[in-house]
């Protein structure tokens, strides 16, 4: 099972989300975590680098709503550790 973490700054941004956007967030991690065991990202998702934010990536959860992770040192062996930084609209684009 993959492990994960995260960041005062994402914790901040969650908070301020809506409940539906939290559980909307909660439905999109879901099949997060079942593409990182398929071992391929479904479309859907539109996981992809960030330009200009080496080892940052970005995750669509809902028409406004974005999340941006970074791959972290494993912490159960064979499994991916992500670290969760931002969550939101485009807005947290300017400071992945």
């Amino acid at each position: 099972m993959p492990t994960y973490q995260r960041l005062p700054r994402f914790n901040k941004d969650f908070a301020r989300l809506s409940a539906q956007e939290q559980e909307r967030f909660a439905e999109a991690v879901a099949k997060f975590v079942a593409d990182l065991r398929g071992g391929r990202f479904r479309a859907g998702l539109r996981v992809r680098g960030i330009e200009g934010a080496p080892g940052i990536f970005e995750m669509t959860w809902a028409p406004d709503g974005r999340a941006t992770f970074e791959y972290g040192d494993e912490i159960t062996s064979g499994e991916p550790h992500i670290i969760w930084r931002r969550v939101g609209g485009d807005n947290i684009f300017s400071a992945p």
